[in-house]
């Protein structure tokens, strides 16, 4: 044992001579390193700053709220942190405090270890995002979704998928424009990352251009505004269609008048007369494009006087024909239309696809084509013998208003003045669909509307007698609200989980 240089007690001999409390009065390992700094803070968008530019997410009292402020000290190179840890502080105080344990080597080969607190003071800064957003200038990229066609269900479907898939989580701001929406963007890869989502859901035409903002001579930089053009199909759910010759041939030797069975990843027709379906890809369309010559506003009510099934043997086969339905029936079938039912007996035959859905008495929505103003090139050059004088298209069950008062369940939107007076009936029709097609709605989040009352469940009926098709309550999301209730009033508000843009 030897005795310490300064204060004489006994210690173990080291090369400084000195006991430790000595030692730390004489030396200090963390002069280097600064015991308050600054972290600037984002309030708008709640990111801190990382030099030089780049602004992060973290959570108070995370690893990387820990890993920012142990960057933000410069004289930890020279010694060996040993262990790091939040101190705790009051939320709105402003401040953060970083305990540090630390060793560091001093004269002689002697390591000391040494407990400090660094005090870190949050200031506000807003970062360059949300500064071009209260600039009123913040985009710098704009998608605009547009579907110029009557019947819009292709557009109500696509909304849809871009609420489940949650593909506008990276916009500014969404704006309802005429015939479609515009979606506005900060950085150019969020924008072309959505242009290849609506690629890949739905057939769509894509232009782009650009505009040219500033330009640095000095540094040779451009600044670019960035548009893209996306062009919907303008085709829809239960349109009426009529099919070149060329590609009748390429699709099966299907009939020229054709149904849009739906419209996903491509278009999906179908023959009311052979019940052969087909489908066209979203550059097929495009380099042989046709029109609706018949849209879902047309459709005429009629009663079904009498159906015939058509045996799969006493179908006619011929080669090179397409693929068959196997969800469909094919059948002869006579009808009368609904406003003339008792006052002319004259029925008319046709053939149809929905042998599995009608029997005599029902109500059946078709076309009449022999009363029709079709104006198109394609169904001009057609003999009267191939056109039939009716297209049935879908089963009417009950008039739409009863349909609307007992759905227990609503759809979300991107933004509330999407749907226009004019498209409200395509929209009320494309909630039928969803009824009506369980594999159209699994791409779809349907939720339980809380305004509407549940009646007694008797199976998949929902407590109706009837046999209007319904979603069940197993199908549908819970609306989840936060309700936050106030002691003095006794009121509650609601607020919305997801805010709708």
């Amino acid at each position: 044992m030897v005795l310490c240089c300064e204060c004489g007690v006994a210690i173990q001999p080291n090369p400084s001579n000195m006991c430790v409390t000595c030692l730390r009065n004489h030396v200090d390992i963390t002069e280097g390193i600064p015991k308050q700094a600054v972290l600037h803070f984002c309030r708008n968008c709640e990111r801190y700053l990382q030099p030089p530019g780049e602004w992060i997410q973290a959570a108070l009292e995370s690893r990387e709220l820990l890993a920012l402020c142990l960057k933000k000290l410069k004289g930890l190179k020279e010694v060996k942190l040993v262990d790091a840890g939040f101190v705790w502080t009051e939320a709105h105080s402003k401040r953060i405090k970083v305990k540090l344990t630390v060793h560091g080597e001093v004269s002689g080969g002697t390591v000391l270890q040494q407990v400090f607190i660094v005090e870190f003071t949050v200031q506000n800064q807003m970062c360059d995002d949300c500064h071009r957003t209260e600039a009123k200038d913040f985009w710098r990229c704009m998608v605009q979704v547009r579907q110029r066609a009557e019947n819009k269900k292709t557009f109500f479907y696509l909304e849809q998928l871009i609420l489940k898939h949650k593909a506008h989580e990276n916009t500014l701001g969404i704006k309802p424009m005429h015939g479609g929406l515009d979606f506005y963007y900060a950085s150019e890869n969020h924008a072309r990352k959505m242009v290849d989502f609506l690629q890949t859901m739905v057939p769509v035409k894509v232009t782009s251009s650009k505009r040219l903002i500033s330009h640095d001579i000095h540094s040779n930089s451009f600044n670019y505004k960035y548009t893209w053009s996306v062009e919907i199909v303008p085709l829809s759910k239960d349109s009426a269609v009529c099919l070149p010759k060329k590609l009748r041939q390429q699709l099966g030797n299907l009939s020229p008048i054709c149904l849009i069975n739906k419209v996903t990843s491509g278009i999906h027709l179908i023959d009311p007369m052979t019940a052969q379906i087909a489908e066209v890809s979203g550059q097929a369309y495009f380099r042989s494009p046709f029109e609706a010559i018949c849209n879902p506003k047309q459709l005429v009510e009629y009663v079904v006087m009498d159906v015939e099934i058509i045996l799969d043997k006493d179908r006619k086969y011929y080669p090179g024909q397409g693929q068959l339905s196997f969800r469909h029936v094919l059948c002869d079938i006579w009808v009368v239309r609904a406003s003339e039912l008792g006052i002319n007996d004259n029925t008319i035959h046709t053939r149809s696809h929905l042998g599995h859905l009608l029997k005599v008495g029902d109500s059946v929505m078709g076309y009449n084509l022999g009363e029709a103003n079709i104006n198109n090139d394609e169904y001009d050059k057609l003999n009267a013998e191939h056109i039939p004088d009716v297209v049935l298209v879908k089963k009417c069950y009950t008039d739409r208003n009863t349909r609307s008062n007992q759905r227990l369940w609503k759809l979300r939107h991107l933004a509330e003045e999407a749907t226009d007076e004019r498209s409200k009936p395509d929209y009320h029709e494309f909630l039928e669909d969803l009824e009506e097609d369980p594999d159209y709605r699994k791409s779809v989040n349907i939720y339980r509307d809380s305004k509407k009352q549940v009646p007694v469940d008797d199976g998949d009926t929902l407590g109706y007698k009837d046999n209007v098709p319904r979603i069940t309550l197993a199908e549908m999301l819970e609306d989840l609200t936060l309700e936050c209730a106030d002691d003095e009033m006794g009121e509650s508000e609601d607020v919305p989980a997801e805010p709708q843009l």
